[in-house]
């Protein structure tokens, strides 16, 4: 007996082995089908964003794109004021979703790369690089960045709220919610859902407008020097707070969605624990995240070799089936890679027929790319959910089994039933009476 409570307590103190649930939480269809839709509005608000086609690029002679300002802005961002207009005279033009999507893609692998091969830097390299592309979006187009960045705040609350909230509740007490449930749990905490990861960017501007106005007052001849160095304090102070803030929310930022769907917090409570979290136990938390990225990239490899492999045996079959040189075969569809999953079909020499079936046959192939992709969003709201619930543990004590549920009233019900019998009480106290009385 005393080695099998030995044994139990090492069990529960291995937290981190939980991390390994991911990809069973991840693979469950209602969190897919979630994902899926998330992904498909993204990249459909994208592509018809794209029609303004505002990115100046170059195309090679096969009409592929071999260079876009952004390449020219992450090898050298002040080239690009003039690599515009000298280019976009006699260049051609793409959209900024599209520049966007491939740019990640190659960095998402390049990411990948590294990690398996312990390279840190250069994952974080990678992720780096991805945040500067957003800047060029922001710089450049700050338009589309930010009608696309509110259409995307919008989906992904929406969709990451329903993610979590059925992995809190699967992790906790192995339910499995369904999806109109996690979808109107996530649509009834939208504001904490979107609030939670734009508040602290709201407090760092606050703070930093009282260093901006400290700069503007330093311009003021004399009295300008005099009153900075007499407040330069304070805003060495409101750069600390703003130095917290900013590691908090880039640490903690993946706590906040499972937070509003574990607790049913608001978006300050959300924010709270999150930066608690992280600032409480930064190694465990770091330990936790690394596991479940090793084990993610693991797991996506996985997924796209089924991908790929589920594309390869259906194309193969098909050129089996199709006779002659296979002309036909390869302009409607030109065949997988597993680095290069769909490629779209050269449409110059087709025909009306072939042209049908070459759109048809492409949509359902990015129906495949966007269904991994959803495995990704899937696996990351999860996987943070899992780790939310180990931090709270850890922290606050909170058991894993401790989970919001609205069905709480359900407890009143045994003091009703206990009434009942209290009211008979005096009844059975009278029988005895009156049976002592007539005997």
């Amino acid at each position: 007996m005393g080695s099998e409570k030995e044994s139990s307590n090492v069990c529960k103190n291995i937290l981190f082995l939980k991390i390994f649930q991911t990809f069973r939480m991840a693979i469950q269809p209602s969190k897919l089908i979630i994902a899926f839709m998330a992904v498909a509005l993204i990249c459909l608000a994208g592509w018809i964003m794209d029609f303004s086609n505002t990115v100046v690029a170059i195309t090679g002679s096969q009409g592929k794109i071999i260079e876009t300002e952004l390449q020219i802005y992450m090898t050298n961002p002040d080239q690009v004021e003039a690599y515009i207009p000298r280019t976009g005279k006699s260049g051609d033009r793409t959209g900024v979703f599209s520049t966007l999507w491939h740019f990640a893609v190659v960095r998402f692998h390049g990411a990948l790369n590294c990690l398996f091969a312990f390279n840190i830097p250069g994952v974080v390299l990678n992720i780096v690089e991805c945040f500067k592309a957003v800047t060029w979006a922001v710089r450049y187009h700050l338009i589309y960045a930010i009608i696309f960045f509110v259409i995307k705040l919008v989906i992904i609350a929406i969709a990451g709220g329903a993610i979590c909230r059925i992995a809190a509740l699967q992790f906790a007490r192995d339910e499995k919610p369904g999806l109109t449930e996690a979808l109107r749990f996530s649509v009834k905490k939208f504001t904490s859902f979107v609030t939670a990861p734009l508040a602290p960017v709201v407090i760092i501007i606050f703070i930093g407008l009282f260093i901006f106005l400290l700069g503007l007052i330093g311009n003021i001849p004399r009295a300008g020097e005099l009153i900075m160095g007499i407040f330069m304090l304070l805003a060495l102070i409101a750069g600390a707070l703003i130095a917290i803030v900013s590691i908090g929310a880039v640490a903690g930022f993946s706590l906040m969605f499972p937070a509003v769907a574990y607790d049913n917090s608001d978006c300050f409570d959300a924010i709270s624990r999150s930066f608690s979290y992280v600032y409480a136990k930064p190694w465990r938390m770091s330990f936790y995240t690394v596991i479940a990225a090793i084990y993610g990239a693991i797991c996506y490899v996985f997924v796209r070799f089924f991908a790929f492999l589920l594309l390869w045996v259906t194309h193969r079959s098909l050129q089996l089936g199709v006779l002659g040189d296979n002309k036909k075969l390869t302009a409607i569809w030109p065949g997988p890679t597993f680095t290069n999953l769909v490629d779209p079909p050269d449409l110059a020499a087709a025909n009306w027929s072939q042209f049908i079936a070459a759109i048809l046959v492409y949509l359902l192939l990015l129906a495949v790319v966007v269904l991994v992709v959803s495995f990704i969003v899937s696996f990351y709201f999860s996987a943070n959910t899992i780790i939310y619930s180990l931090m709270r543990n850890r922290v606050d004590n909170t058991a894993l089994e401790d989970v919001y549920t609205p069905l709480e009233e359900v407890k009143t019900e045994p003091t009703t039933a206990e009434s009942k019998p209290e009211e008979a009480e005096p009844g059975s106290e009278t029988q005895p009476d009156s049976s002592s009385s007539a005997e």
